[in-house]
């Protein structure tokens, strides 16, 4: 029987560790991070031991006044310190700020003993090396490495320098660069290509790229594996540049599509050059960055199978030898190797996902050599309402997995979760008899800097099996944040609760992230119990010399004026349309205010600036060109996407909201009054791909005092004389005589599940309207049968799988005379 005790080192932790004897590398490690995070103000003990049953746990002991940890990997090392300082109400880590205020001396208190629930804490989703990450230096990298370790986490994916990797093989196998460079696509956008969605967009990725991501990948490898996590890299999952079908004539190609404008080629995996390129990559990363023991490759993100329907003997035979030739690649490059696989389709699209299918696919793969992660079960048991899929795929057919939820889509800085749920969902899989293998929690969000709440909360449940109080929670968390928690601010988190942090929106944006016409309403909850929330906070000013409180005031601020900017863009559009010119023109003048005044306070935000993000891209460049190429690519993520997914990742920045938001409505405005359409496509692009850098701004002397009177200011804008259920307008002059003209209005993807109809309002008597074509839109697929009932009313039903989750809009033309309102049709 093994001692657990498997080493006892004491650490000084002054200005700097002192370390005296022998050092375990998890040891040296931990007590860095808990260094850079301590400021030296605390003397810590700390002790190697074994995991618990395979399990990471920690122990901490107070005696005479000195703190004791005991913990079974660097990771458990720096949770357990971290739980130390919360225990304490003395601190927090954080990506906008951290606060670090431990007591010299300290309480004595008996060991308290945690242990991991599951044997793994996992994080990242693959496009947050898209929406985040793509252009960070090891300085960053390392800060993130840190927030891991103190959170707990040791299962992350790390995928830096996946195209050097991959450009390698493809040069053994005689592809040219110029013929790889095509089918490269920019930095923020290589998620996707990865993934088989698309290719050669910002094409060519600089030569210069791959050299910098190997540098980078080797320190954060060998940073992760020193502290005992457990990185997922990444492996060949099938997809290559068309040119390959040059050098290999017989080689079977399937053109893939994804949003209705990308595409890429899929390798069939039952040629044998399929198995040779999937053991190359293995192979040629390992000779690189050494073994690793977890591979992910991803084949069917967002897209239909390439086989025969289900039901057919031929879909399932044809399944089971895909999973298995994918595998069997892997494991040729590393026999040890685990195959891991994002489990997005299996609730996204379960019509296609049945469990049928999904044995099919597993059933040649040996039980402990596949990880499934079920990444969204938030989105299953809040947005589409389904069965969750461990129950639904019966403990994942005895395959180990990941339970997960993804917090974020596209990175948005939009308020939205339901907390209660990311505090004690993981309960109902941890006692369900169908958990399975359940080896590890987490969660992939698609972006991170933004809700910070959030990722707070999901890594502390992930290391508790008993439910937790929200509200005690969340005042706590308060305190350690700011120092105190005074009752407004609990008043505060009790009308989150009611509004943004109560309920699940799938994609949180405002009216105005959207172009300017084609969304009436955005889909943040901002309800008065919202407003109402951020006014509360604002008045907690007690805490106004915590910098944390003070961060979170800006954003918060930013926020709420966001709401009020939405309402004013409503009542505009009412007033064009009732003709109102001098009206519209009055509150166009309090909308610039508002979004002037949240980007100037923004611009004292550690994160959300737009300026940050920039300079992160543009650090890539060592000439002016490549800068240019980098900073192309950065706005192109955060903007128009590609297109087709145009302002999906919606950030409310400072430099976005006054150089790209505020523009595109003046230019809205513009044409309201003159009646001369706008390019807004071409101007778009031409902001992406021409311009350079940003304008300048003076942030406010006193950000605090400024949010404190933006949000006095505009109190009593309210949404009294708006509807809610409005998503498209149009003007007299927009719809004349015979003349059709088409609009495009976008919908928020939540009311896909009551939606049974358009109904086309008129807004005086003397208006005469003629409908043509509607169409509904989900993610690139038309939505029908359409039946018109009568001349102004649409009804059609909804597919149940149907979720719009990048997509979701209306297409209708229309002539007649006069102005008018399209508005939703609803089951009650």
């Amino acid at each position: 029987m093994k001692h657990p005790l498997l080493i006892k080192l004491t650490l000084a932790l002054a200005t700097a560790v002192t370390v005296h004897g022998c050092q375990d590398p998890a040891i040296r490690e931990a007590s860095a991070v808990i260094e850079r995070f301590n400021d030296g103000k605390t003397d810590v003990k700390l002790e190697l031991i074994e995991k618990c049953d395979g399990k990471d746990q920690y122990e901490i002991t107070i005696r005479n006044g000195r703190a004791e940890i005991k913990g079974s990997s660097g990771v458990a090392l720096c949770r357990g310190y971290y739980d130390l300082v919360k225990s304490q109400g003395a601190g927090i880590r954080s990506w906008s700020g951290q606060r670090n205020e431990m007591p010299e001396q300290l309480a004595d208190q008996p060991a308290r003993r945690v242990v991991s629930p599951v044997e793994h804490h996992y994080y990242f989703n693959v496009v947050t090396y898209g929406y985040t990450m793509p252009y960070w230096d090891w300085e960053r990298w390392e800060q993130e490495i840190d927030w891991m370790a103190l959170h707990g986490i040791d299962m992350p994916l790390a995928l830096v320098a996946n195209e050097a990797i991959s450009a390698r093989v493809w040069k053994k196998l005689g592809l040219t660069d110029d013929e790889i460079n095509a089918y490269f696509v920019g930095p923020a956008h290589l998620p996707w290509m990865r993934m088989g969605n698309i290719s050669g967009l910002d094409t060519p990725l600089p030569e210069s790229w791959h050299a910098t991501q190997v540098e980078l990948q080797h320190k954060i490898l060998d940073r992760m594996r020193a502290l005992g996590m457990k990185p997922i890299c990444p492996a060949f999952a099938g997809f290559v540049p068309e040119a390959i079908q040059q050098h290999y004539p017989d080689a079977k190609l399937t053109e893939t599509h994804w949003g209705g404008a990308f595409r890429n080629w899929m390798l069939d995996p039952e040629q044998e050059l399929f198995s040779r390129i999937g053991q190359m990559f293995i192979e040629e990363w390992e000779a690189e960055f050494g073994p690793c023991e977890y591979y992910i490759a991803d084949s069917f993100n967002e897209m239909e199978i390439p086989f025969p329907p289900k039901g057919t003997p031929e879909r399932y035979t044809l399944l089971a030898s895909y999973g298995d030739k994918v595998y069997q690649a892997i494991k040729a490059g590393n026999p040890n190797a685990v195959w891991v696989m994002q489990g997005w389709m299996f609730g996204y699209q379960r019509d296609i996902w049945d469990y049928e299918t999904l044995a099919a696919l597993l059933s040649k793969v040996p039980n402990d050599k596949m990880l499934l992660l079920d990444l969204a079960v938030d989105y299953n048991m809040h947005f589409w309402h389904s069965t969750p899929n461990w129950e639904f795929y019966k403990g994942f057919i005895d395959k180990p997995w990941v339970y997960s939820v993804i917090p974020n889509m596209g990175g948005k800085t939009g308020l939205t979760g339901m907390l209660d749920f990311y505090a004690n969902g993981h309960l109902a899989a941890l006692q369900s008899p169908n958990r399975g293998r359940l080896t590890a929690i987490g969660m992939a969000p698609e972006g991170i800097e933004n809700n910070e709440v959030i990722y707070e909360l999901v890594t502390d449940a992930s290391w508790r099996s008993d439910s937790i109080d929200i509200r005690q929670w969340l005042h706590d968390y308060s305190a350690n944040r700011y120092g105190s928690c005074p009752a407004l601010v609990d008043s505060a988190w009790n009308n989150l609760l009611a509004s943004v942090y109560g309920t699940f929106t799938d994609h949180p944006r405002y009216n105005w992230q959207f172009r300017p016409g084609s969304v009436s309403k955005g889909s943040i909850n901002a309800s008065p119990a919202f407003f109402r929330a951020i006014e509360q906070f604002a008045a907690a000013d007690e805490l106004q010399e915590s910098p944390l409180y003070r961060t979170d005031l800006i954003e918060y601020a930013a926020i709420y004026l966001g709401g009020k900017a939405e309402l004013l863009i409503q009542a505009i559009d009412r007033a064009y349309m009732l003709h109102n010119t001098e009206e519209a023109e009055r509150l166009e003048k309090q909308f610039t205010h508002i979004m002037l005044g949240m980007d100037r306070l923004l611009e004292s935000h550690p994160t959300l600036r737009l300026e940050r993000w920039l300079d992160f891209a543009k650090v890539y460049g060592t000439t002016d060109s490549l800068r240019h190429y980098y900073e192309k690519n950065a706005r192109r993520i955060v903007t128009i996407w590609g297109p087709p997914v145009d302002d999906y990742s919606a950030r409310i920045w400072s430099g976005l909201i006054r150089d790209y938001y505020l523009p595109r409505w003046q230019h809205y405005f513009a044409s309201r009054r003159s009646g001369e359409p706008f390019d807004f496509a071409a101007w778009e692009r031409d902001w992406v791909e021409n311009q350079r850098g940003l304008s300048a701004v003076e942030p406010y002397d006193d950000p605090v005092a400024a949010a404190c009177q933006l949000i006095d200011e505009t109190r009593q804008i309210t949404a009294q004389t708006t509807d809610k259920h409005t998503i498209g307008t149009w003007a007299a002059d927009e719809v004349s005589g015979t003349d059709e003209r088409t609009f495009v209005w976008n919908l928020p993807a939540t009311y896909l599940k009551r939606l049974r109809g358009i109904q086309l309002q008129p807004l005086s008597p003397e208006t005469t309207l003629t409908a043509g074509q509607l169409t509904l839109e989900l993610d690139g697929q038309a939505v029908g049968p359409i039946r018109a009932d009568g001349e102004n009313t649409f009804r059609f039903t909804v597919p149940s799988h149907a979720t719009g989750n990048n997509i979701c809009r209306v297409k209708i033309t229309l002539r007649g005379n006069g102005a008018g309102l399209a508005t939703l049709v609803l089951d009650k």
